[in-house]
């Protein structure tokens, strides 16, 4: 797994030389957003069970066969299993959003997933659709835009650091489209 500084010592000693004044600026920028990024990492995270389950429940609701006997999250065991993926899935993304670096994500979690998937006969379209919701839902926690209205007795308003977050945003929705990506 790499973070932003390992990456970038990675590619100053691929060059055989020192990290340039944009890799250090570029390493400051990391630094000086930290709090951001922590408190994108910690809306997902303090959201994560919500953020699964509203996402499955969203997956079946759309694909109701899914729950029928023979579908996919039939029995119980099988719709425990979805739940254990998708915070799986969650928690490496969470991962690669506080490392700044999408290895970890790669390496521990996609590496194999569309083919064991396919060995074990889950669908990979609504596995992908749950991932979408999962997003939708995450990027909402990371620039508060959730609601009292959406919410309901459930809001709970995260108070995440002030500021511009659409670069935090796009990097944590990049990580979904990689783990969509993957399963297609």
């Amino acid at each position: 797994m790499l973070d932003a500084f390992s990456r970038a010592v990675v590619a100053a000693d691929a060059k055989t030389g020192t990290l340039s004044s944009s890799e250090i600026s570029a390493l400051r920028s990391f630094v000086s957003e930290g709090n951001k990024r922590l408190d994108a990492v910690n809306a997902i995270a303090s959201n994560a069970s919500c953020i699964v389950s509203d996402a499955i429940a969203g997956m079946i609701c759309e694909n109701q066969g899914l729950i029928q006997a023979g579908g996919n999250c039939y029995p119980n065991r099988r719709m425990a299993a979805c739940l254990r993926d998708g915070e799986i899935v969650l928690r490496y993304v969470t991962y690669a959003l506080l490392a700044g670096d999408a290895s970890v994500l790669d390496d521990r979690c996609l590496n194999g997933l569309k083919e064991t998937y396919a060995a074990l006969g889950v669908p990979t379209t609504s596995t992908a659709r749950a991932v979408q919701i999962m997003k939708a839902s995450s990027l909402a926690h990371v620039n508060d835009t959730n609601s009292e209205a959406a919410g309901g007795k459930r809001y709970r308003r995260m108070g995440s650091a002030q500021g511009d977050c659409s670069a935090l945003t796009a990097e944590a929705a990049s990580y979904f489209d990689r783990v969509i990506s993957a399963l297609s």
